[in-house]
């Protein structure tokens, strides 16, 4: 490879348009440091040089002391060349060095670049943000950008709200479209298969009242609404057609196989599957068709919070479709209950199929509704496995965690008032409990986790607890690989979801979510801005890094996991991967330090 093509691999040189690439050849200066040399020295001469490693490696140093270790690929030397001070560390040659540099005057003309210049100027949440834009790291296929008002064919059709179902039957039939909009207040819509299972399947004739069987009011967004907006909307609601608005007036209709139409591995797809289904056998290879739409959701441009959000109401579809079947078969509930998602499921953050992790609380403690619910939550457990979800290792699944809500409520408290270390590290991810299904009320649980805020000791032991796996960096502040890999889960994602978690429940928010949770923290002052917003972009880079290496590695024939090969990775990308873990690491000591973890007994 030249010169000028590997330069034009690395950043911060990719943000340059082509025409800049003369100026970078002609001022290029190739340059040799042996090992032990510096090149640049703290409190010494000022930088005349912006400096990007060819081959070897080099560290910072303050007063002898390793600071950071600077590996192929990557540039230094710009902020002394940038403000005309002496260095701030000591730049050592840590073997044979062979650097390409650029004088001062060819950097002054560079940074007349837009792009060029930011680099050096933007902090690490903003050079993740734009990594994951500039690098590509899902190609776009499918604009899902797009505003969900371009799809729009046709004006909506009204009807009046006095119109019988068969004068509204013949209206469709003219027209050649599956729903009509009903006037009055509030806006009502009579779909096809309102017509089917409210007209037909109900006996109904078609003399009926329009409004015994329409839907009010109508759901409705905005026509400036992003088409993954739309989707993710639509698979949450379960519904099928879309009016859109502007200015107050419904401008146009949509429906769901518009969405098909521009994404063959729509999630809409997979929502009319599960509501086709009618035994649990009918779900077998579920799973791979969910991995083709995440596939597909990435390769369209969306970021990993908004496929864990696509995919995980597609599974809460799924589960509310193998409770229907574990009623039709079973009888009615004997009493309330509440079927519950919790880890990356709870916080809506899972994009492949995981183990489950599952619970179930019903209301009544009698032995009726313990042997009611004992058959339930195995009906739905197997029919998750069937789908393609396996069991639970520790086995956090209906089957065995299945209490009445007293006991529940027993349960928490005891993990408040008298928090063990080892239960606390097993059991924090039932703080991120989401209902999906059920009538019965979570709110006296919700109120026992909110005043976790206030109990020291336990903020304090589940601070310990996050603070379980750290990021695999060395002594120099290199990544350490093991078994082939980086674990991405164990040294960043999981991290950040444990302080999330700590810092949002010290906020008092009921936030689920991990990126809601740390927006949460920052407005309430317990994590800084900056620091909330750089855990966030390292959050979305660390997900979307592991969702597409995952995809990868299936369609390679092999099980995905949470490893990821650094020799996979680009060199912009492992020097992001590199400032994401330090930034995990150094929020980490701060909560350490904040919460005393290390005078816990």
């Amino acid at each position: 490879m030249n010169p000028v093509e590997f330069v034009r691999e690395h950043a911060p040189f990719h943000l340059l348009p082509d025409k800049a690439l003369p100026l970078v050849e002609r001022g290029l200066e190739i340059t040799f440091f042996p090992r032990g040399s510096k090149v640049l020295e703290r409190s010494g001469p000022k930088s005349q040089h912006l400096y990007l490693i060819r081959k070897g490696g080099a560290r910072l140093e303050r007063e002898g002391q390793p600071v950071l270790h600077l590996e192929e690929g990557e540039v230094f030397g710009y902020p002394s060349l940038l403000s005309q001070d002496a260095p701030a560390f000591d730049v050592v040659a840590e073997e044979d060095l062979l650097v390409y540099r650029w004088p001062r005057e060819v950097f002054q003309k560079l940074l007349e670049y837009p792009a060029f210049a930011e680099f050096f100027t933007r902090g690490l949440a903003e050079r993740l943000r734009l990594s994951t834009r500039v690098e590509g790291l899902g190609m776009v296929n499918v604009d899902l950008a797009l505003p969900v008002g371009e799809l729009i064919t046709r004006p909506p059709v009204f009807v009046p709200r006095s119109f019988t179902i068969g004068e509204a039957a013949q209206v469709m039939r003219s027209h050649q479209i599956s729903s009509v909009l009903v006037e009055g207040e509030p806006t009502g819509i009579l779909t096809d298969r309102d017509l089917r299972n409210r007209v037909l399947a109900a006996g109904k004739g078609p003399e009926t009242p329009l409004e015994e069987v329409m839907s009010a009011p109508v759901k409705t967004l905005p026509a400036s609404t992003p088409l993954f907006e739309a989707l993710s909307f639509m698979v949450r609601q379960g519904i099928h057609h879309l009016p859109l608005e502007q200015d107050g007036q419904i401008i146009g209709l949509i429906t769901d196989t518009v969405f098909m139409r521009q994404q063959t591995k729509s999630p809409l797809y997979l929502l009319r599957r599960l509501e086709r289904t009618r035994n649990p056998g009918d779900l077998v290879g579920y799973g791979k068709e969910l991995t083709g739409v995440a596939e597909s959701l990435l390769l369209g441009g969306l970021g990993a919070s908004e496929i864990g959000r696509s995919v995980s109401s597609l599974n809460d579809q799924l589960i509310r479709t193998l409770l229907r079947l574990a009623e039709e078969r079973l009888g009615p509930p004997p009493t309330a209950y509440a079927w519950i998602v919790f880890g990356s499921e709870g916080r809506m953050e899972q994009a492949l199929l995981t183990d489950q992790d599952n619970a179930l609380v019903y209301l009544e403690n009698s032995a009726e509704a313990a042997a009611y619910f004992e058959q339930l939550a195995a009906f739905v457990v197997e029919g998750l496995i069937q789908a393609g979800f396996p069991p639970c290792p520790g086995g956090y699944m209906a089957t065995q965690w299945r209490k009445p809500l007293s006991e529940w409520e027993q349960l928490f408290r005891r993990w408040l008032e008298t928090p063990k270390p080892q239960e606390l590290l097993e059991a924090q991810i039932f703080f991120d409990f989401r209902p999906v299904h059920g009538d019965l009320s979570l709110e006296p649980l919700e109120r026992i986790v909110a005043q976790g805020a206030d109990q020291g000791i336990f903020l304090a032991q589940l601070a310990r607890a996050s603070l379980q796996f750290r990021p695999p960096i060395g002594f120099f502040r290199q990544i350490k690989e093991e078994d082939g890999g980086v674990d991405i889960k164990k040294g960043g994602i999981a991290p950040i979801v444990s302080l999330a978690r700590v810092y949002a429940l010290e906020a008092h928010s009921q936030a689920k979510g991990t990126v809601e949770r740390l927006q949460a923290a920052a407005r309430e002052n317990k994590l800084s801005p900056e620091g909330a917003e750089t855990l966030v972009e390292a959050f979305s880079f660390l997900m979307r890094l592991r969702l597409r290496e995952q995809l990868r590695a299936l369609r390679q024939g092999m099980s995905p996991s949470n490893k990821v090969p650094l020799e996979s990775l680009s060199p912009l990308e492992r020097r992001h991967l590199k400032e994401a873990f330090l930034q995990v690491r150094e929020m980490q000591e701060a909560m350490s330090h904040r919460f005393q973890t290390d005078r816990l007994g």
